[in-house]
């Protein structure tokens, strides 16, 4: 079953203590189409500037993703040059350049109509809303979004979550987004805003699943997955967004949404996120095979004892 993506599609400078990339490909429709497309199709939505050429299209066209709804417009792609000399888990942000980002109005292709699934990424909850409303008839959509949107824009951002299934963000955004320190508390407070479903990342640490019996009812099923330990992360940038793409990929990929089916999501999006963090930019997950994921679903599993 098909994915629509709407998001970035990015160039990023990146600083971390294993070294520096200049303009690596980047931005989280990129990071979770490549993810998402190891079990699904995946199509994106997205605006890239007269820099994005053959080279980063390649990327997209190696793992089968429909570019049909790539806008090609004049200018530059939107750029993002950042750091994590400090602390691995936050990035210190040096320069943002929107570009042609700055105006994007995302277009619906009609190849894209049929899709059964809609991940709306992280970026303005209008623009968010706008394609959720254009897509009506998708089986289950997901989301992202930060602490900007949160802080700035939250009466839009709440209009967004009316129309999502699954919520995907970390731990500090889900506290600030319900104004209260209990974690599980706030997953709460966040899942009556609209999401049935809450997947909480917490880094280094793993990932907790929120889920609602039904709407209107408080968060009756939590289940906590750990992160693998790995020896070096040599760039985190799209580890969010490649965890969001495992696990909404693997949902897309199975006839049923069961609590097995969640549980086994919430493993695949760690899988994907620590293959992520082992290069720079896209190289990593971009030169991936499925082996791999499945013999490291096997570590998680091990490690877990998950059946």
């Amino acid at each position: 079953m098909a994915i629509t993506v709407v998001g970035s599609v990015a160039f990023d400078t990146i600083e971390t203590p294993a070294g520096r990339r200049e303009r690596c490909l980047g931005g989280a429709a990129t990071h979770f189409s490549l993810a998402a497309s190891f079990f699904t199709d995946v199509r994106v939505i997205a605006v890239v500037g007269e820099d994005f050429g053959p080279e980063q299209e390649a990327v997209f066209k190696a793992r089968g993703i429909n570019t049909v709804g790539i806008e090609r417009a004049s200018g530059k792609s939107f750029f993002w040059e950042g750091s994590y000399l400090e602390n691995l888990n936050e990035a210190k942000t040096h320069n943002t350049e929107l570009n042609v980002f700055g105006s994007f109005q995302p277009k619906i292709p009609d190849s894209y109509r049929d899709s059964e699934y809609l991940f709306l990424a992280n970026i303005d909850p209008v623009l968010q809303k706008r394609v959720r409303e254009a897509m009506p008839g998708v089986k289950l959509v997901a989301g992202d979004t930060m602490n900007y949107w949160i802080k700035d824009h939250k009466p839009a951002l709440l209009e967004v979550l009316k129309g999502l299934d699954i919520l995907i963000i970390n731990d500090t955004e889900t506290r600030m987004l319900a104004g209260m320190n209990s974690l599980v508390k706030a997953a709460q407070q966040v899942m009556s805003y609209g999401p049935r479903m809450l997947v909480v990342k917490h880094g280094e640490y793993g990932a907790t699943l929120f889920h609602k019996a039904s709407t209107g009812e408080p968060a009756e099923r939590t289940f906590r997955a750990p992160a693998l330990p790995l020896e070096e992360v040599v760039d985190p940038t799209g580890a969010g967004d490649s965890f969001a793409g495992g696990f909404f990929g693997y949902l897309a990929s199975q006839p049923h949404l069961t609590p097995g089916v969640l549980r086994r999501a919430i493993f695949y999006g760690s899988v994907m996120g620590s293959f992520a963090v082992e290069k720079f930019g896209t190289d990593r997950i971009a030169n991936l095979k499925r082996e791999e994921i499945d013999e490291r679903f096997e570590i998680f599993r091990d490690l877990t004892h998950l059946d």
